[in-house]
């Protein structure tokens, strides 16, 4: 016992010493890769300000994003290990996004992606892997597909909507709309990707699972049991053994010659009977491709809705033209569901839904990281490893005429500010990754805005800071959108 103790005490000023070199090479590799650039001069050893970034998230990007003012439109700073770099300048993140290849940029979307995502998630996919499940995935958003989800999600919408009709329609009490539209954004994700193949159980299961998971995106990446991130990664888990068993099922109806009704079904479908299956098409593989889309389409879509809410709200003018739009080819009391055709004719409600998500960008950021150097700017190299965070939400506000103003009728035929300023809108990114599902999700977000400006009044109950962003993970206003409502039908829709 003596011995060990001596021992230690004659290894202790080493073993000091060693660490000490450690952090102060640490430091000065933090400062190398830094430069001249904005960020922070001195940064805690090993976990950098992963704490600043947990504790407020909208803080830190706030006044990353401030830095970047000062300099060429980027900025710096240090988490768990890693050097960041945040653009600001919108040039700068297409230069990123056009660059994603074996020699330039992966996509990473998540810090510690992996761990809580697994290996065949496609959002981290690259190069011929992810072409061939991109292959097999587009042909589900296209016309047809579409068409069949446009009346699953009016079914499910507007059973919420008439659930909140019951429950907040007498206007006696304010309602938070967030929790509503997450949960009709739950349901609507399940029914329209795996629907026929779930029950009330497996539905609740997957709630249960999600409202796990979701927290794990904003937690320090601890992965031992009882800590968030960690219960996030096994929730992810049990996710896709669920999805895998849907897929199962899904493969065996469309081998017996049953027509497609999910999205689910048009994937399996059109993979039946190759011989040998093309890659990437194992169980497994397609059950963790639709929990990227269940994670893509609940949170970035409940961010939309949202946003839609508040929005409205505060642009009288806006509402009235939505309103009287969608009353020239449609009416709730007409018990019908909305047609293509009729979906096809609300194009000022369609701009609307541009606009919020130019203006409210669900994923602020889509974080990649360097696979080796990078030459960015005349003056600065990206060097290999860092993470790179190119800002859609400032990308947003550059640009455009008057990008401060909430203004629909940018996205006019007259106008076509999304056509001119095509590199400062990268709500859904641009290049290989671009969002696979992005009509699916702009459709998603033209119904409920017709249907839910047709069913209700409401009315915001406004409160200091309510109007604040909050990363959770998606963008969302501080209060949750606290709303009166009141409905606006004599009857609401059967269907």
């Amino acid at each position: 016992m003596v011995s060990s103790i001596s021992l230690f005490a004659s290894l202790a000023p080493y073993l000091v010493s060693a660490l000490l070199l450690f952090l102060l090479l640490e430091q000065l590799s933090y400062l190398v890769k830094k430069r001249n650039l904005p960020g922070p001069l001195f940064v805690l050893p090993i976990i950098g300000n992963v704490v600043a970034l947990v504790r407020d998230p909208t803080s830190f990007w706030d006044k990353q994003s401030a830095m970047a003012d000062t300099s060429v439109g980027l900025s710096v700073n240090y988490l768990i290990g890693k050097f960041i770099i945040y653009i600001k300048d919108a040039e700068l993140s297409n230069k990123i996004f056009s660059n994603i290849r074996p020699d330039a940029f992966q996509l990473v979307g998540h810090p510690f992606r992996k761990k809580l995502f697994g290996d065949h998630s496609l959002i981290f996919m690259f190069g011929e892997d992810h072409k061939s499940v991109r292959r097999q995935v587009a042909p589900n958003f296209t016309r047809q597909p579409l068409s069949a989800y446009s009346s699953l999600e009016q079914i499910v919408i507007l059973r919420h909507l008439r659930q909140w009709e019951e429950c907040f329609s007498s206007g006696s009490r304010p309602v938070s709309m967030r929790q509503l539209i997450r949960e009709l954004n739950l349901e609507t994700s399940q029914t329209v990707f795996v629907g026929p193949y779930l029950n009330e159980e497996v539905k609740n299961t997957i709630r249960t699972d999600y409202n796990v998971f979701n927290p794990g995106t904003m937690a320090l990446p601890i992965d031992l049991p009882g800590f968030t991130f960690g219960e996030a990664r096994r929730a992810v888990s049990r996710l896709v053994n669920t999805m895998a068993v849907c897929v199962v099922k899904s493969k065996a109806k469309m081998a017996a010659g049953e027509n497609p009704t999910c999205l689910v079904d048009f994937w399996t479908h059109s993979i039946i009977g190759e011989n040998p299956p093309p890659p990437h098409s194992k169980d497994e593989e397609i059950s963790c491709v639709l929990v990227d889309f269940l994670f893509a389409s609940q949170d970035a879509s409940t961010s939309s809705l949202l946003w839609a809410v508040v929005l409205l709200e505060s642009e009288p003018e806006v509402l009235r033209r939505v309103r009287e739009e969608v009353a020239r080819v449609w009416s709730p009391e007409s018990n019908e569901l909305i047609t293509a055709d009729q979906l096809a004719e609300m194009k000022y409600t369609r701009s609307v839904a541009r606009e919020v998500l130019r203006y409210r960008p669900p994923a602020s950021m889509v974080p990649h990281v360097a696979v080796s150097d990078f030459h960015l700017t005349e003056s600065y190299t990206i060097p290999k490893g860092t993470i790179v965070f190119p800002s859609l939400f400032d990308a947003s506000f550059q640009g455009f005429t008057e990008p401060d103003r909430f203004d629909p009728d940018r996205f006019s035929e007259t106008r076509q500010e999304d056509q001119v300023f095509k590199r400062n809108f990268l709500t859904f990114g641009i290049g290989s990754h671009q969002c696979v599902g992005q009509r699916y999700a702009m459709n998603h977000l033209v119904l409920f805005i017709a249907m839910f400006s047709s069913m209700f009044d409401f009315k915001r109950v406004r409160s200091d800071g309510c109007d604040e962003i909050v990363h959770c993970p998606t963008m969302s206003p501080k209060d949750g959108c606290t709303v009166f409502l009141s409905s606006r039908v004599v009857t609401s829709p059967s269907n």
